[in-house]
């Protein structure tokens, strides 16, 4: 089975500082990978490096089997590799469609839209409003409502609608609980394993340990700026992960099939 996404041996270093250190990482075809790790582990930056938002120093990265080479996050989505990061990344002021089409908007046929750049906005706000209701997030008065009129579990909806609507090879999750309520963030799981069911692969960061053995189908242990091992969550406890990542207990010496 070919990895979505493979890196082998990625190196990053900031100065004196190594933040990745000959780190290895692989998602797999219609997986929820859980990428684990003490703060400074280096596993934020282990992904940085594979949207691009990093550029790796050494090692190589394939996606589908195929080396790449991202310069930034831009070329990574052209690619259909999206991101819902932590703060969201929405502008607040502009509309939920506004938001889903930020960057990447829809221009009317012909003249109207190659020469004077008109916005085809019914287009945009269908697109918005189908997807929105394929994840069951049509709860929102309407799709013209301002985002900072939303609560943040909608705002997170809203975020992950977006990377599930665009990406076409895998998303990325940075803590998308993190700041939500016990309710909002039980929404926001349902929502991940929605899209999982549709096929999309996905990079879930988290400190969250429930979250991330409810969900995962493998975990991913980042330690000391590299791949400690990847665990199967139904073989190992909470307890045992913590102990990986801290340092606590030996890694099994061999890594989850």
């Amino acid at each position: 089975m070919t990895p979505v996404v493979q890196a082998k041996g990625i190196v990053k270093r900031y100065g004196h500082v190594t933040a990745i250190d000959h780190s290895d990482f692989e998602l797999r075809p219609g997986e929820i990978l859980a990428v684990i790790g003490d703060n400074g582990a280096g596993k934020s930056s282990i992904v940085k490096a594979i949207c691009g938002a990093t550029v790796p120093d050494e090692g190589e990265i394939l996606i589908e089997g195929k080396p790449v080479k991202f310069s930034s996050p831009i070329e990574a989505r052209e690619m259909g590799i999206e991101i819902v990061y932590q703060n969201l990344a929405l502008s607040p002021a502009l509309s939920i469609a506004d938001n889903m089409f930020t960057g990447r908007e829809i221009r009317k046929p012909g003249f109207l839209g190659n020469v004077l750049r008109m916005l085809d906005k019914p287009a945009m706000e269908k697109f918005a409003r189908e997807k929105l209701s394929e994840l069951g997030l049509m709860t929102v008065q309407s799709i013209k409502q301002p985002v900072e009129t939303l609560s943040g579990g909608q705002r997170q909806g809203i975020a992950v609608a977006r990377a599930a609507a665009f990406a076409t090879k895998f998303i990325i999750m940075d803590e998308p609980t993190a700041a939500l309520g016990v309710k909002e963030s039980r929404k926001v799981l349902e929502l991940i394993k929605d899209v999982r069911a549709r096929g999309i692969p996905i990079i879930l960061i988290s400190h969250n340990m429930p979250h991330v053995f409810e969900v995962a189908d493998r975990i991913h242990i980042h330690r000391l700026g590299k791949r400690l091992c990847t665990i199967d969550p139904k073989d190992y406890t909470m307890s045992d992960a913590v102990a990986f990542m801290t340092g606590a207990k030996e890694p099994p010496e061999k890594d989850a099939a």
